[in-house]
């Protein structure tokens, strides 16, 4: 690619941004006092997991108050969290957790029967949880003392921690949290300090020592456009929830390519089809669809090396723990031209038989990111001869976008994300090769089933695979603990060294 044509392409994003950031090149304000960090997104102090899906802002603000029984550190690995240790029994089907000494920010010691009660109300069939689906394996949830909880599994589920560690788990009773910081509203931010030690010798000095403006963070939701603003004129230190959508935002602002922060993270982000009538209504059509799309052309437009196409259903990381390896359509073998030529004609047989194609109402993010994602998809349904309209995330689709970081290494995650849920189609075939192997206990015979089940998906064709989930950040030098991971966790108590 010619360095006029990188150049033209970063300009169409910024334009397409609307952007205008007037702002100077000052250096950060307040480096010995409070952290400042800018989230994308709404803050909401009285956000809880039950409420869906959580705003940026609100799932690190719940994350840095209520942390689940487990936590990521700042590389992504799993931390202590409420629990402060745990053991599960040697047949996988147990896990025993022995909570720490924590209190309630009312002042209430913190109980097993407490906590084990929170999370099955999280995992109920009414809760709207944003999790409560990938679960299945839980069969119960109870206290066995004061401080010991159990979970007990129907089969084994290895990857169990990494669900736990999700901010949407976090622990929060009516409202109130835990630990391991301890929030008060000061304007439209909030202000964040550790929770003193409650086991602590001399109650005066840990509280002393909790209010050290060092160790404090300062945290605001704002739109992206604010929130880098901020940060370039240095009122934050740094950026969170970045995502595709809002990546012409960061282009449009100048802010040095060196304190981008990018998420190298397994998902699943691609068009899922959300009816099957009409054109849609047969396989070989929705197929065409998915091989129509030009994924390197479509991820070159946001300019952004770390970001990679992905033709699979399942989520490529998954085989580095020994997993099936995804599927690779046999379609990506073929260059793109044969590709397109063959979706036209399968497009060109509907039409010969009299047969119209209404356009395909497509939902997307209304925002800069959503935009041009639009714009190449739509140019490449044209291309074979399908037209197509831009609607809003909440409206009625006949493909809506899937934007989702895969929260753990099951290989199931994503074949269950796909079939059978309120935004995706139903094949029933596959669902029941997907409950087969979510109830197997032998390793082998689940590989084969999730391999079958992969199968059959692939050829119903219920999702467009476009790329990999971008997710990303801003970070000045202050934050040494703002580090890209594989699981796109950025704990608020874990971006900067506390002093001791």
């Amino acid at each position: 690619m010619t360095a006029q044509g990188r150049h033209g392409r970063t300009a169409a994003i910024a334009a397409a941004a609307g952007l205008a950031l007037t702002v100077s090149s000052c250096g950060l304000f307040g480096e010995r006092g409070p952290v400042r960090i800018a989230a994308m997104g709404s803050l909401n102090p009285a956000s809880t997991p039950v409420d869906g899906e959580l705003s940026a802002a609100n799932a690190a603000l719940l994350d840095a108050t209520s942390q689940g029984l487990v936590s990521y550190d700042g590389e992504g690995q799993i931390d202590t969290g409420l629990a402060d240790r745990w053991t599960v029994t040697t047949d996988g089907r147990s896990y025993i957790f022995r909570l720490r000494e924590a209190r309630w920010t009312n002042g209430r010691k913190v109980a097993a029967e407490d906590v084990a009660a929170i999370l099955r109300s999280y995992l109920a069939p009414a809760s709207r949880h944003l999790l409560k689906d990938d679960f299945p394996e839980v069969e119960t949830i109870k206290a066995m003392t004061d401080t010991v909880i159990e979970i007990r599994l129907a089969v084994p589920q290895p990857a169990l921690l990494e669900l736990l560690a999700q901010p949407s788990m976090a622990i929060v009773n009516k409202g109130m949290g835990w630990g391991p910081m301890r929030a008060r509203r000061i304007g439209r931010a909030v202000l964040l300090s550790p929770a003193p030690d409650p086991l602590a010798e001399d109650p005066e000095a840990a509280e002393a020592a909790a209010n050290d403006p060092a160790s404090s963070i300062e945290l605001v939701g704002t739109s992206p456009a604010g929130a880098l603003a901020r940060f370039k004129n240095g009122y934050a230190d740094g950026v969170v929830g970045g995502r595709f959508s809002t990546l012409p935002y960061f282009v449009a602002s100048n802010i040095g390519r060196s304190r981008l922060v990018v998420d190298p993270v397994p998902g699943l982000f691609g068009l899922s089809f959300v009816r099957a009538e009409g054109f849609l209504a047969t396989d070989t059509n929705r197929d065409a669809l998915v091989r129509a799309i030009r994924r390197e052309r479509l991820v070159e437009a946001f300019g952004l090396a770390e970001w990679q196409p992905q033709v699979t259903l399942r989520p490529a990381l998954y085989a580095r723990d020994g997993g099936p390896a995804p599927l690779v359509p046999a379609w990506a073998d073929y260059d793109e031209a044969s590709r397109v030529a063959q979706a036209k004609r399968a497009v060109d047989a509907w039409r010969g038989a009299g047969r119209m194609i209404e356009p395909l109402r497509i939902a997307v993010p209304d925002t800069p990111g959503g935009r041009i994602l639009f714009a190449y998809v739509s140019a490449d349904f044209a291309a074979i001869g399908v037209p197509s309209l831009r609607v809003k995330m909440a409206s009625a689709a006949d493909l809506r976008l899937i934007d989702e970081v895969a929260p753990n290494d099951d290989a199931l995650w994503a074949l269950r994300r796909l079939s059978c849920r309120r935004d995706t189609l139903c094949n029933r075939d596959a669902q029941d090769l997907i409950d087969l192997a979510t109830r197997n206990i032998d390793p082998g015979q689940r590989a084969q089933q999730v391999g079958e089940a992969e199968a059959v998906l692939a050829r119903y064709a219920p999702f467009i695979p476009l790329a990999t989930p971008l997710r990303w950040s801003v970070a000045s030098q202050r934050l040494t603990g703002l580090r890209a991971n594989g699981r796109a966790q950025h704990p608020l108590n874990h971006l900067i060294a506390i002093p001791n």
